[in-house]
């Protein structure tokens, strides 16, 4: 069985608001028993990118678990690079594989430099491609990426939500041993389907936004936290839980 915590949208700004929402999330996955296999952070870690925000970041998840980052469109790549994952300061797309004992994950850089849109480049599809088959079908796979590549119905986010998809789809459609799809960005816990896939959307940390139904303000910042939790089963079975975990206390 393979266990993940998946969270998103963190937006650390360094002011005590979004810090408290990121430690009770942190800190209620560093509590549990466990064992998690991995925890997802599908990206908008920073608020604005800077050095001293991915400092914060990288206190926070200072867990017993491996942690997986995806860039966001608040990220900077150069500055996550150098902050998160100890690399060198460049812009170009970061895309990772990260292998547990029980599954691969392939994480996929869907923003665009300077727009909230998403869209996975010509360049990101290869590499998804190529890595799908290097691979092979030993062990199942989670394609993971920051933007939902359909309308969740929000229309705060389905604007800016990953364009393109068709390619994306052309791509998964091979691979069997792809389980599910794994993304953030619409501050929403959400599931759906995408070419016959589970779609898999973790909440947001720092902020909700509601569906338009609910006559809430577009964005607010008074809902609950929230991880998700992933769990496939020996016979790659998934089954989500989403886990509201109370307002943080300041």
């Amino acid at each position: 069985m393979t266990v993940i915590a998946h969270v998103s949208d963190l937006h650390l700004d360094l002011p005590e608001r979004a810090t408290q929402r990121a430690l009770t999330v942190m800190n209620y996955l560093r509590d549990i028993p466990g064992p998690l296999d991995a925890v997802l952070v599908s990206g908008d870690i920073a608020d604005h990118g800077t050095a001293d925000e991915y400092t914060q970041a990288r206190e926070l998840f200072d867990l017993p678990y491996p942690v997986l980052v995806l860039p966001g469109n608040h990220d900077r790549r150069g500055a996550l690079r150098t902050g998160l994952l100890d690399g060198k300061p460049e812009d170009e797309e970061l895309n990772q594989v990260v292998r547990t004992p029980g599954a691969v994950f392939l994480l996929c850089d869907s923003t665009i430099p300077g727009s909230d849109e998403g869209l996975l480049s010509d360049l990101t599809l290869r590499w998804l491609d190529g890595t799908l088959t290097t691979e092979g079908a030993e062990l199942p796979v989670f394609v993971c990426f920051r933007h939902p590549p359909v309308d969740l119905h929000t229309p705060y986010v389905d604007r800016v939500r990953q364009f393109g998809e068709e390619r994306l789809a052309a791509v998964l459609e091979r691979y069997p041993q792809v389980v599910a799809l794994l993304c953030g960005h619409a501050h929403v816990a959400a599931a759906t389907t995408f070419a016959g896939l589970p779609l898999l959307v973790a909440p947001g940390v720092a902020s909700t936004v509601p569906l338009p139904f609910e006559g809430r303000p577009a964005v607010d910042y008074e809902l609950a936290p929230a991880p998700a939790f992933h769990v496939l089963d020996d016979r790659r079975r998934l089954v989500t839980h989403y886990r509201v975990l109370g307002q943080p206390h300041s």
